[in-house]
């Protein structure tokens, strides 16, 4: 799922470790949701949306076929 975590974290000055600990992941979490690779939980989408201060529908963008 395409997203702005990695415009975002960069915005901020963080790297991905930090970024992970400040949500609770490892840093290769973080990398493989900045590259599409893994959709994270509700719950970590959740915790992202809450750092950055956005909904989880402006830091993700939900289209259709991406649904498995």
């Amino acid at each position: 799922m395409k997203n702005h975590v990695k415009r975002l974290r960069e915005e901020r000055g963080l790297t991905q470790k930090e970024l992970g600990e400040k949500v609770g992941v490892s840093r290769q979490a973080i990398n493989a949701i900045e590259m599409g690779k893994f959709d994270p939980s509700i719950w970590l989408a959740y915790d992202l949306a809450h750092y950055f201060g956005i909904s989880i529908e402006a830091l993700f963008l939900f289209k259709e076929e991406d649904r498995k």
